[in-house]
């Protein structure tokens, strides 16, 4: 057998490019990116394949110390995409995280062949990037620590062809075509979530969550309802906004999207529900797609 497949885990801190780094691999937007840090709450697989290869890449959240029963769960897809991998894709930036021991005794510990990827590196020179790639060498030891630019594409075929190289012999885990397991109604409410991201302020993005609630597809029209999910009155208040302009741009923002990504005509409604507590309560969690690691 000369076809190779595997699992590829995406990981590194918050706000490092993991999700550029991921669409730009897979050469399609699956991952939804936004400046602020822990955007990625799930697991997100994307597949690329070759006549001889399928590489099934997970993006996953931002390693960080759990603060909600979420943080727990997003910390629970961490330690899944890890158990599935056969190449873990460290995501760092600029910063010298390789001094952070927290961090590093993560990747240390990992069995898997780990790669390194110091992610922006169009934004630096060249002594910076080769102090960079001396410190993460020496630290972890790594099968390679390649320089890239997600968002220029630097750097990002190289880095598949090693990925590839490092999998093992395998028949594809997925059919040829699929470019992802996840159903269209995640990637919807995803979206929508994206767009509450880059409208709203502090701590508005972070007690939201969005559920598709209806999907209906007629011809040349695709009817969506969805429900935006916050923890107060006062935050619903916000996200409707004066006269209901800031959940107007918002729904408007995301149909634009959406129907792009489907390439179909959209018609989007959009409701504003108070979930209380959703961060902290396990069923509100599991509702909304959150396992722990016994449910999996």
């Amino acid at each position: 057998m000369n076809h190779k497949a595997g699992f590829v885990c995406i990981a590194g801190k918050p706000n490092v490019g993991k999700s550029t780094l991921m669409n730009a691999l897979t050469g399609m937007k699956l991952s939804i990116v936004t400046p602020k840090a822990q955007t990625t709450r799930h697991r997100i697989r994307g597949i690329i394949n070759g006549e001889d290869f399928q590489v099934v890449f997970s993006d996953t959240p931002g390693i960080i110390k759990p603060h909600y029963l979420l943080h727990e769960r997003m910390m629970d897809n961490v330690r899944a995409a890890f158990a599935d991998a056969d190449v873990v894709l460290l995501v760092t930036d600029l910063d010298e995280d390789y001094d952070n021991e927290e961090l590093t005794k993560v990747f240390r510990e990992l069995k898997t062949p780990v790669i390194v990827t110091i992610n922006k590196a169009d934004l630096s020179g060249e002594d910076e990037i080769k102090k960079l790639v001396s410190g993460w060498k020496k630290k972890l030891n790594p099968k390679a620590v390649i320089p890239v630019s997600a968002k220029e594409n630097f750097n990002v075929e190289e880095l598949k062809r090693m990925l590839v190289e490092l999998l093992p012999e395998a028949p594809p885990f997925f059919p040829k075509e699929e470019v992802t397991d996840l159903p269209v109604r995640f990637f919807v409410a995803e979206i929508i979530r994206e767009k509450i991201f880059r409208n709203y302020q502090q701590e508005i993005p972070y007690a939201t969550e969005v559920k598709v609630i209806n999907y209906k597809e007629e011809e040349g029209l695709i009817r969506i309802s969805a429900e935006i999910y916050v923890e107060r009155k006062s935050q619903k208040g916000i996200i409707i906004g004066s006269k209901g302009e800031a959940l107007k741009k918002t729904a408007t923002q995301a149909r634009k999207d959406i129907e792009e990504f489907l390439g179909k005509k959209v018609f989007l409604e959009v409701f504003v529900r108070v979930e209380e507590d959703w961060r902290n309560h396990e069923k509100k969690l599991r509702r909304f797609g959150y396992e722990s690691t016994n449910d999996q």
